[in-house]
């Protein structure tokens, strides 16, 4: 495997990187998600003009040529300067279903997608679905040539900044089946759809989104119907190596800063970092992060590979940056002190947001029952 990026991809990254060190330090970052939108529109822009949301698209879709990888290194990136700008939701996740969607699609929300005009949130996760992406309570009837939505769909990440929705529901079987479940393209503006939006503890915005009797057409749905959940996991596995490279941006300035602090902070008048016991956490700390960055680019490489390897890669990469994202961010606030969850400590936002990284699109538990499940899957056709 090649691990080198290219030319291009190394200047995207250099100059991302000038940007988020130039306009999006810690303390505007913090006025900004206290502020009543929670995000910059402005900046959202500006990374449209960076290239950043046409990187990750073909050319033939009008894009810059590029694939997971380059979304990878925008969102490493991302990681290190806690962007709350929903790069996931609308371009990896809104992006990944509609450049696999009909022409008409592709002609309709690819290049509002690309400007930055239009904003994808992508709502699947309910209530009681505990990280099932087949278990669906929300439906969709057919009426006519089209479809009639009723639901609620949980902490849609993104949601009180979208214009369009991604949403997954039921079209036939039962409540888990792995048949019967259909995606579809549903404006935020419609009759009947109703939101609840709320910060979350990492700093972003999400809403409860809410459908009663939103009649959309059958040009809205993306994929087959009733065939959906395997264009689900798809782009649910894109979006799992963008948010373990985002992790990974994450740790790596969260040991960054705790090597620093051990540095300066001194007890005994010995500065603390002299103490061979933290020494040795920090390089764990430092193991851990490096461990997960390898996982992470192994997941990105084998996205295009079949299923079954696609999923166990995913699923590995989430375990190994979900437990070395709780290990990191945890010694960085042991090593800090009580100061380190102070709200006017970077740190510790740091770790809020490995801690909301875990739980999105399943956490450590539910990605190690997935790739046992898989890897028994394969037993007895290995015996053979």
């Amino acid at each position: 495997m090649d691990f080198n990026f290219t030319e291009e991809q190394g200047m995207l990254r250099d100059s991302l990187a000038k940007m988020i060190r130039d306009q999006y330090d810690f303390e505007t970052r913090r006025k900004v998600v206290a502020s009543a939108e929670g995000w910059r529109k402005d900046m959202w822009m500006q990374f449209a003009e960076l290239g950043l949301m046409m990187a990750p698209f073909s050319e033939e879709d009008g894009g810059l040529g590029g694939g997971p990888i380059d979304a990878m290194v925008v969102m490493e990136e991302f990681g290190k300067g806690l962007v709350v700008e929903p790069y996931v939701p609308s371009v990896v996740c809104g992006g990944g279903f509609v450049k696999r969607g009909t022409d008409a699609q592709k002609e309709e929300y690819l290049s509002g997608i690309m400007s930055g005009e239009t904003i994808f949130a992508f709502a699947y996760a309910e209530p009681r679905g505990r990280y099932n992406l087949a278990d669906l309570e929300t439906t969709a009837k057919k009426d006519g040539e089209g479809f009639v939505i009723n639901g609620h769909k949980a902490v849609v990440l993104g949601a009180p900044w979208a214009t369009h929705l991604i949403v997954t529901a039921r079209t036939s079987g039962g409540r888990r089946d792995a048949n019967g479940v259909t995606v579809f393209v549903v404006e935020k503006s419609a009759p009947g759809v109703t939101t609840r939006d709320y910060p979350t503890v990492d700093g972003r915005r999400a809403s409860e989104v809410y459908f009663e009797n939103v009649a959309v057409g059958a040009e809205a749905v993306i994929g087959e119907v009733d065939n959906g959940l395997p264009l689900i996991e798809l782009v649910s596995d894109e979006a799992i190596a963008a948010l373990c490279a985002e992790a990974c941006g994450a740790m790596k300035v969260a040991h960054e800063m705790t090597v620093e602090y051990s540095r300066q902070r001194k007890q005994f008048g010995t500065p603390i970092g002299k103490f061979q016991v933290l020494q040795h956490r920090m390089v764990d700390m430092f193991m851990e992060y490096e461990q997960s960055v390898s996982m992470t680019y192994m997941a990105t490489l084998k996205l295009g590979d079949d299923e079954v390897t696609r999923k166990k890669a995913a699923s590995a990469a989430k375990v190994r940056i979900g437990q070395g994202g709780r290990f990191v961010g945890q010694q960085s606030i042991q090593i800090h002190g009580g100061m380190g969850m102070t709200d006017e400590l970077a740190v510790g936002h740091y770790f809020k947001r490995l801690t909301m990284i875990d739980s999105e699109f399943g956490n450590v538990d539910h990605h190690l029952k997935r790739y046992t499940d898989l890897s028994a899957s394969e037993l007895p056709a290995a015996a053979e």
